[in-house]
């Protein structure tokens, strides 16, 4: 089977440029709708039961400060022998973060790499998340194992539609393989920052600014204020950091302005930071309320709690480094600021390694790219794990819920 994934290395190539063609941007519904289709024709092949799942729209406060309902893609499940014994999530994400009108729109094979939206962020470890099943589906060896495909469009956004299906997952699954891309030296991810977003509508008094400048309260002046306060969060809360993004609002130059709007980021490194820094911000909030025609609303959560790698996550770590190691491989663990599902379905309860795609780098900009032979090698990483389960040359009890 490792011998015939390397003879696949065309077809992973192929299908990861063919994905990246087609826009998956996380608001773009009809692009998402048609890579979906494209992927269950390719899924196919495993002759699992697909279904479709449609999401709740994301609610987010907009430019006016309205509470607003955008439209999600739908997910995709596929599952194999759901009344196995032994039951392995397999997640990753069709979304990327390039609208339709980016510049960045299709994939151009370079001498020792592949660019393009999504090659490596996650497009990449799709093809070796379906190459390492075909491999487990061929091997004769499959009836040991039950596994569920779980195929989400909202992961850039956090994930806001299909948490209920991650949740869903979590309780019915053993442990999880993502395939989120791997560190750039191949390196897998052992723990995870937690990541939130939250807007601060901030509400002042309008004014003329020529005739009655003295009566006005400027939203906006106080959102700038504010702004500094949340930066020097930085420097008293150690492992968190919190990221002034945007101040919406504002009003012509000549009034003063009585709405605007500071969006931020916050990541955490320990559960606990969580409730500290929201109490932070929560106490500016508060002093903006203090201040005399000046009114403060804080509206947001944390949609990926940090991920702590507990005894089972270690050991899963631990078995598939093993196999690492039979393939030549010497596969590193390291931290990454970034959040993935793997966040949540560790909360959950449900052990996961979340970095079993590609190697790549500059996910997330006009440069992101992908390392072609890293397809192969990553899923015979993948298949050798699943296949010494199903031989029982791994016992998979250590890592499981």
């Amino acid at each position: 089977m490792l011998a015939w994934i390397a003879t696949q290395r065309p077809m992973m190539l192929g299908r990861v440029i063919d994905w990246s063609n087609i826009n998956s941007y996380s608001f773009n519904v009809p692009g998402l709708k048609k890579l979906g289709e494209v992927v269950e024709r390719e899924f196919s092949v495993l002759e699992g039961e697909i279904q479709w799942h449609d999401l709740p729209p994301l609610v987010f406060i907009d430019e006016r400060a309205q509470a607003r309902h955008k439209p999600l893609g739908r997910a995709m499940t596929i599952t194999k022998r759901p009344g196995a014994k032994l039951r392995i999530l397999l997640n990753i994400h069709l979304d990327t973060v390039y609208p339709p009108d980016s510049p960045f729109q299709s994939a151009v094979e370079e001498a020792d790499k592949i660019r393009g939206p999504g090659v490596a962020d996650a497009k990449g470890g799709l093809a070796v998340m379906l190459t390492a099943l075909e491999a487990l589906e061929r091997s004769g060896k499959a009836e040991a194992i039950g596994w569920q495909v779980l195929l989400n469009p909202d992961e850039e956004i956090g994930s806001p539609g299909s948490a209920g299906l991650l949740a869903a997952a979590a309780r019915d699954c053993h442990f999880g393989l993502l395939f989120e891309p791997a560190l750039p030296d191949g390196a897998l991810v052992d723990r995870r920052r937690g990541s939130g977003n939250f807007s601060i509508v901030i509400r002042g008094r309008a004014a003329h600014a020529g005739r009655d400048f003295a009566a006005g309260r400027s939203a906006l002046l106080a959102a700038a204020k504010l702004s500094l306060a949340l930066h020097s969060l930085n420097q008293t809360l150690p492992g968190v950091t919190v990221n002034v993004g945007a101040i919406d609002g504002g009003a012509p130059p000549n009034v003063v302005p009585d709405l605007a709007i500071c969006r931020i980021n916050i990541r955490t490194t320990q559960l606990a930071d969580e409730q500290i820094v929201t109490n932070a911000v929560k106490n500016l909030v508060s002093e903006l309320n203090s201040a005399e025609g000046i009114s403060a609303e804080l509206h947001g959560q944390f949609a990926s709690p940090a991920k702590i790698p507990d005894d089972r996550t270690l050991r899963l770590l631990d078995a598939i480094i093993s196999c690492g190691k039979e393939l030549g491989m010497t596969l590193a663990t390291r931290s990454s600021g970034g959040a993935s599902d793997g966040n949540r379905l560790a909360v959950a309860g449900l052990p996961n390694v979340d970095s079993l795609g590609v190697r790549g780098d500059l996910i997330h900009t006009p440069n992101e790219f992908m390392i072609p032979d890293s397809l192969v090698e990553r899923a015979q990483l993948a298949a050798l794990l699943m296949l010494k389960i199903a031989s029982g040359d791994i016992d998979p009890a250590p890592f499981c819920r």
